[in-house]
Order: structure tokens, then C-alpha cells, then sequence
């Protein structure tokens, strides 16, 4: 087993950070399906038959973390890369 280090990729938890925190605990039924809470659907403007693009972060050859983000957002996204690879240009400021 590989030892892990005491370096700390996370923020400080003494410290407020809206931006990483655990907001639910889901179980997967015998299909593989999940139940995104209905409060994290509202705050996200999530809703039924929305597209979500499932993105994973391997470590070791592991999934580690397993992300959720909206097709339209992804496709902005990779938009704005390849726009700005070819073009040298980027939209956002």
C-alpha cells in the first residue's frame, strides 16, 4: 500500500468555502441509477430532461471524484479552448 503524504490539497476547513463541500449523500439503487436531491436540482437550475455531461478524475488509475456539468456549459467550454488554440483569441474576459 503506498503511503499518502500530510500535504493537503483542500482549503483550509477552518475557513469558510462554499465551493467544495459535501451537500448530499446518495445511494445507488441495483440499476445504477441515483436521485440528485431536489435542493441541489433547484440551487443548480437542474431540471428533468436536462443533459449532463458525467466527467471522471482518475488517480492511480482510479476514479477518484466524479463530476456532474451541463452539456451547453461543456460545449462552451470546449469552444472557448479550441477558439482560442486556432485563433489565439478568447471570448471571456
Amino acid at each position: 500500500m503506498k503511503k499518502s503524504s500530510n500535504k493537503s490539497y483542500f482549503a483550509d476547513s477552518s475557513k469558510k468555502n462554499d465551493c467544495c463541500k459535501v451537500e448530499s449523500v446518495i445511494t445507488i439503487d441495483d440499476r445504477g441509477q441515483m436521485v440528485l436531491p431536489k435542493e441541489i436540482r433547484d440551487s443548480a437550475g437542474i431540471h428533468a430532461g436536462d443533459k449532463l455531461a458525467v466527467m471522471c478524475w482518475k488517480n492511480d488509475g482510479k476514479v477518484r471524484y466524479i463530476s456532474l456539468i451541463r452539456v451547453d456549459e461543456l460545449n462552451d467550454l470546449v469552444f472557448d479552448k479550441l477558439d482560442l488554440l486556432l485563433n489565439g483569441t478568447n471570448k471571456q474576459t
